[in-house]
């Protein structure tokens, strides 16, 4: 596998979501050449605002800054969940380029499919200068922590000048020039069937698409490899299934949705069978971000955590075996009305895949 050198020192590791937040807005403030946000929403709350805000205060101070939004078509233009299509992200991001005529933050709306039920944009981390910002975190109060309540989730800082670069071609390559992506702060956009064609399209030639770069690391130092994919045989799906059966000792994953699939559970029942230890640290089901407190209106998005709860119990009957010997540890996440969003895996010592992949 190609790896691009990394130093230790441009290595730091964030461990709360307001930490998360305010290192993001002094980076867009402090940032002298480009900032290139990609989330699956970009919320208009108190922590969305303050974003936007600060990307079009950067671009007054900064006016050669190169600035740019991406995040997912169809969430961008409905409501949340359960309400109506009045008031939406998109519908804000027009407003602020109306209020701010001089000043270009475009705002792009990438659509993996035609409809959001079929696929979102998941691609999701910052690059600011020659920083990567990376998490699985998309950008509203929640995650952002900006009041009481907080979505947890991992925030990676790479600052990595060719690491930086390769993410950025790729989304001026393979999404930008793309014809189903189109700006959503603009009010002449298209309507989602007048771009059907040039989605699936898009949808196809994303399957070929990968990041471009010329592996110089070598096995003995630290070093990272940048990984995109979309579909079954996806370059990311492949290397998360031989992650997994690389583990000497011990295999750690993340997921805050138990609903991995048949491969990646034959993978932990051959680690188990080869006497290799398993840890899987997965949310609550009330740390769920589609919970909905028994207090409130039931919707049926709401079942989702009932039914990752009962794939974990059916999980751990199955391998209960493993659980009374100590060699399959499960850990559930719970902290009182905050949800829990952390994806990822560590194989021994030796790799770590920082991912927003739920590994389902």
């Amino acid at each position: 596998m190609p790896k691009l050198p990394q130093t230790v020192a441009d290595v730091r590791t964030l461990y709360a979501p307001s930490d998360f937040r305010t290192t993001l807005l002094e980076s867009i403030a402090n940032a002298t050449t480009r900032i290139y946000l990609v989330a699956l929403y970009l919320e208009h709350d108190d922590a969305g605002r303050n974003i936007l805000e600060a990307l079009y205060q950067a671009k007054q101070q900064r006016p050669e800054l190169e600035i740019c939004v991406l995040v997912d078509w169809h969430r961008a233009q409905r409501g949340r969940i359960g309400a109506e299509a009045t008031n939406t992200n998109a519908d804000w991001y027009c407003a602020m380029a109306a209020q701010h005529p001089h000043l270009s933050v475009p705002v792009y709306g990438v659509p993996v499919n035609t409809r959001e039920a079929l696929g979102v944009l998941h691609l999701k981390g910052f690059v600011i200068d020659d920083t990567v910002i990376y998490s699985g975190a998309s950008i509203n109060d929640v995650y952002l922590h900006q009041h009481e309540k907080y979505r947890y989730d991992r925030y990676q800082l790479i600052t990595n000048a060719v690491l930086a670069d390769t993410l950025i071609d790729y989304i001026k390559q393979h999404l930008l020039i793309a014809g189903a992506v189109q700006r959503l702060d603009r009010d002449d956009r298209p309507k989602s069937p007048e771009i059907k064609n040039e989605t699936r399209m898009f949808r196809f030639a994303l399957r070929r698409a990968s990041y471009e770069f010329r592996g110089k690391a070598g096995n003995d130092e630290l070093a990272v490899t940048p990984l995109v994919g979309l579909g079954k045989q996806s370059i990311l799906n492949k290397t998360i299934h031989h992650l997994m059966a690389s583990a000497d000792q011990k295999l750690t994953l993340c997921t805050p949705y138990f609903n991995l699939p048949a491969l990646l559970v034959r993978n932990i029942i051959y680690l188990l069978r080869q006497g290799k230890q398993v840890e899987i640290i997965v949310g609550d089901k009330t740390a769920n971000d589609f919970y909905i407190p028994e207090d409130q209106p039931f919707k049926i998005i709401g079942a989702l955590p009932y039914l990752y709860e009962i794939n974990l119990r059916r999980f751990l009957s199955r391998l209960q075996r493993y659980v009374d010997t100590g060699q399959l540890i499960v850990r559930l996440w719970k902290d009182g009305d905050n949800s829990y969003h952390l994806k990822g895996m560590w194989v021994d010592d030796q790799w770590q895949l920082i991912t927003g992949n739920n590994l389902n």
